[in-house]
């Protein structure tokens, strides 16, 4: 009797990781990692996830504390979302979004309308977060161009921004560990000094230190509105700038300089949407619209690749004319306005809609606080900070003068393959341990975080 071939995943299970691992190195080219490192450093092959947690091709269980890359808002293989996408894939997996429509995106576009902060009523779809950068940064320009003014050609960002790494988003960032290999391709931007609240002089609060740094903006704007078409920031945390973060004041400060100056505010919450911050959207917390809001990550609660740039309607008026006046936005993508990506987004909005999620993560927030508390005497940690379910907690040499360990050193590799041993996914940005977790992570589950990582702090700061 002729045997049958085991499935590809029985197969895998059975061989366990280290084949996978060695198929995998054969074959893929992995983002934001020189592969050498992979001669010792093991990949860890994922099989399923449940929860808040992975498990390897082994049985291997680890808590996703970051939300792999933090897009997963309520836990892996969600059922909610699961069945929201198998009724979806059963009527229409995609159409093109030009010259037709469908149901998803239309009910999407209506509850993003509903949610966002007043006065956002036009939703243009991208894939992610780099491109929803790109649009809006185009829309601007083509913005200030259909009015005639061709004055305006140029940016302002901050320093330590990121803002993704397609060449139009990597210009307007200012991480140079992304940015500086390929300076000569980007267009050149006005960069204003960070409110980072980190670099606060002793004895500053955050409101008053933000309040100062805001005098740069407001200098940059006198001297260069005539030339800027916006702003754009990421609002409360430089997430890739090692989550360094600042006080809402600035958001509300920039709003009126903008609308004084004649120049558009584009917020990229392509990290910080979706609950991350404490509320819903993190410019609520200032009161304030933006000219343009940028959402992807979180959007799909992680599941598939869509982003969205919210506008208003004095926006949306400046290229609606008739066709011959080439007035036009012009920009696309195959898979805009994708049927599974949109249902997929309906499903997450209907969560935070239904289960009281920025509620129950206020308290999520409050044991995070309360469990990290006990790190902020150590030697060798400068500073615990955090905004809702984002905290971040930063390591230095020493942490009274909060002199740097220098990067070449990779203390908080240390941390990220301590954490593995023990169960935890962990990913520190430098020397920057941070957590920022799935919204369905228990109180018990955030103690264990939080105890791996401080074990893994110990072990990277013990010399």
């Amino acid at each position: 009797m002729r045997k049958m071939p085991l499935s590809p995943n029985l197969a895998l299970t059975m061989s366990g990781n280290a084949e996978f691992v060695q198929r995998d190195l054969a074959v893929l080219w992995h983002p934001c990692t020189q592969m050498k490192d992979h001669e010792w450093l093991p990949l860890v092959p994922i099989r399923r996830g449940r929860g808040a947690w992975l498990e390897d091709f082994e049985g291997k269980r680890y808590l996703d504390a970051i939300s792999s890359w933090w897009v997963n808002l309520f836990g892996h293989a969600n059922p909610r979302i699961n069945a929201a996408l198998t009724g979806q894939l059963g009527e229409l997996e995609h159409v093109m979004l030009a010259g037709f429509t469908h149901q998803a995106v239309v009910e999407l576009s209506e509850r993003l309308v509903e949610i966002a902060p007043p006065g956002l009523s036009r939703c243009f779809y991208a894939d992610n977060g780099s491109s929803a950068v790109e649009v809006a940064v185009k829309m601007s320009f083509h913005y200030w161009r259909n009015r005639g003014d061709t004055r305006k050609t140029r940016f302002i960002t901050l320093s330590n921004s990121y803002h993704g790494e397609t060449l139009g988003a990597l210009a307007v960032g200012n991480v140079p560990l992304y940015k500086e290999t390929y300076k000569p391709l980007l267009m050149d931007v006005i960069t204003v000094s960070s409110p980072d609240c980190y670099t606060r002089e002793s004895g500053d609060d955050w409101e008053s230190h933000t309040r100062k740094m805001f005098t740069h903006m407001e200098q940059a704007l006198a001297q260069h509105h005539q030339e800027t078409c916006a702003v754009i920031l990421e609002p409360l945390v430089q997430c890739a700038g090692n989550m360094r973060m600042y006080h809402p004041v600035y958001l509300s400060m920039l709003r009126r300089a903008c609308n004084h100056f004649g120049v558009h505010l584009i917020a990229d919450e392509i990290a910080v949407g979706f609950g991350r911050t404490g509320t819903l959207f993190a410019c609520e917390q200032a009161g304030i619209t933006p000219d343009f809001l940028c959402l992807s990550k979180g959007l799909t609660g992680g599941y598939l690749p869509l982003s969205v740039v919210l506008t208003g309607d004095e926006i949306y008026q400046a290229f609606y004319d008739d066709y011959p006046k080439l007035t036009a936005f012009l920009h696309s993508h195959s898979y805009t306005g994708n049927a599974l990506g949109c249902r997929a987004a309906l499903a997450t909005l209907d969560i935070f809609r239904d289960d009281g999620v920025i509620e129950n993560n206020r308290a999520l927030a409050a044991h995070m606080r309360t469990a990290a508390a006990s790190l902020a005497e150590h030697p060798h940690v400068a500073e615990i900070r955090q905004h809702g379910m984002i905290l971040a907690i930063e390591l230095a040499r020493d942490r009274n003068t909060r002199s740097a360990y220098a990067w070449q050193e990779r203390r908080g590799l240390t941390v990220y393959r301590h954490a593995l041993e023990r169960g935890v996914l962990l990913r520190p940005l430098g020397n920057v341990v941070y957590f920022m977790p799935p919204y369905v992570i228990t109180p018990a589950e955030i103690d264990l975080m939080i105890t791996v990582a401080a074990e893994g702090i110990e072990l990277a700061t013990c010399d």
